[in-house]
């Protein structure tokens, strides 16, 4: 098998593993939220732990796959976080399960810079937004899997139990990644808006001086308050506003997940051909008909109908990541892919961790969750305007480097 298609394999597993690990406290939440006395709004700030940890260490990531390598920091990360998945097993108290949450953050936050690092030195541009896609599927076959997965062990192991299983995933990714993960090609692919103007390897100030990384910074920013407060509430949502039972909640939580799966794989796809040059208003789109069907999910009359609703914003929520990645990459210089995926996707864990703290307390005060839902759909609007103003300056961008090598060539 090629090079990159087994490094692309194993860096979905390990992200699957990682979602695995993510999702099991918002299937439990319910659970937990009983047996340890914890109202919605402090619920809210366990699930935010978890992004906060993950948040500050983003940057540093990036910085440490740049500089140790992408195999040796997924291996740190793997066992890091396996040992927290457990640790959230023993909390008998919310303090003890905010630290743990905040300390398993930061295992799975080392990771992404190394992971996307990996795939930019591995694949030109033009595959990036395809091998994003797949590579991100894991983030929707992991909650899809997880959901009844997570109910089944609720069931028969309790939810300290479950999360102690849930330690023995991360621990066989760990060994395979350790002995399997590939070598980066002897000539690395190169693609990236940002240059340095007299041809020396780019810095962070030619990068942040750029226009095009703000945007896309603040779109990731303004996705994930949807995102994660689709993630982290979902499950409760359907428990304690549509009245669905624990049995029936397994299957209807996970069903989302399986659209999200069509829409990594559908978006990414179009974002490699047929739309590679307009990837960014793509996406846009896509974040804006994830709005209605948010709207449509809480507004509709029937379980029925709001399930549909959920199902149809996950395959556009998901199916915005392989593009976004894709265009995130092709601006970034080689020498940087890792610490600056980990910049853009702090601002993505600022609004992952602002999203469930504020929708726990919009819930704790209203008693309604249609107020959480009109939070989620106003991120993915400010995400949409930051992605069309980005698609603007990045032609604006094309258009002139073409007209100059026109001239030079003259």
């Amino acid at each position: 098998m090629n090079k990159k298609w087994i490094m692309l394999f194993l860096v979905w597993l390990m992200m699957f593993v990682a979602y695995l690990d993510r999702i099991n406290i918002s299937i439990a939440g319910p659970t937990i939220q009983k047996a340890l006395h914890i109202s919605p709004v402090a619920f809210g700030a366990v699930l935010s732990a978890f992004t906060f940890g993950y948040a500050i260490l983003q940057i540093p990531g990036g910085i440490l796959a740049d500089r140790i390598g992408a195999k040796k920091l997924l291996v740190i990360a793997l066992v890091w976080w396996s040992i927290f998945t457990g640790m959230t097993g023993m909390a008998m108290s919310i303090g003890f399960l905010i630290v743990a949450r905040v300390l398993f953050g930061v295992g799975e936050g080392l990771e992404n810079g190394a992971q996307f690092k990996l795939i930019g030195d591995f694949f030109p541009s033009k595959q990036r937004s395809a091998a994003n896609g797949l590579f991100l599927t894991s983030i929707a076959l992991g909650p899809a899997i997880v959901a009844p997965l997570a109910v089944w062990l609720l069931k028969i192991a309790g939810w300290h139990g479950m999360f102690y299983w849930f330690i023995i995933p991360g621990v066989i990714m760990a060994v395979l990644i350790g002995f399997l993960i590939p070598h980066k090609p002897i000539e690395g692919v190169v693609h990236t808006e940002i240059t340095n103007r007299k041809g020396l390897r780019a810095t962070w100030s030619d990068v942040l001086a750029h226009p095009m990384i703000w945007l896309a910074f603040f779109a990731y920013l303004f996705f994930n308050i949807a995102f994660w407060g689709f993630l982290g509430w979902m499950p409760s949502y359907l428990s304690q506003a549509r009245h669905i039972t624990l049995s029936a909640l397994g299957m209807d939580a996970s069903l989302p997940y399986w659209f999200g799966f069509l829409g990594l794989v559908i978006l990414g796809f179009l974002g490699n051909k047929l739309l590679y040059r307009f990837r960014a208003s793509l996406i846009a789109i896509s974040y804006l008909l994830a709005g209605v069907s948010l709207y449509i999910a809480y507004t509709t009359g029937t379980v029925a109908g709001s399930v549909a609703g959920l199902c149809a914003a996950a395959f556009f929520l998901y199916g915005g990541f392989g593009p976004i990645w894709g265009v995130a990459l092709d601006l970034l210089p080689d020498n940087l892919r890792g610490t600056f995926t980990g910049f853009v996707n702090f601002g993505g864990q600022i609004g992952g961790f602002i999203a469930p703290l504020i929708i726990g307390g919009i819930v704790s005060a209203t008693h309604s969750y249609n107020d959480g839902f009109l939070f989620m759909i106003g991120g993915v609007v400010l995400a949409a305007i930051a992605l069309f103003w980005l698609q603007g300056v990045w032609l604006r961008t094309r258009q002139a480097t073409a007209e100059n090598t026109m001239s030079a060539g003259a």
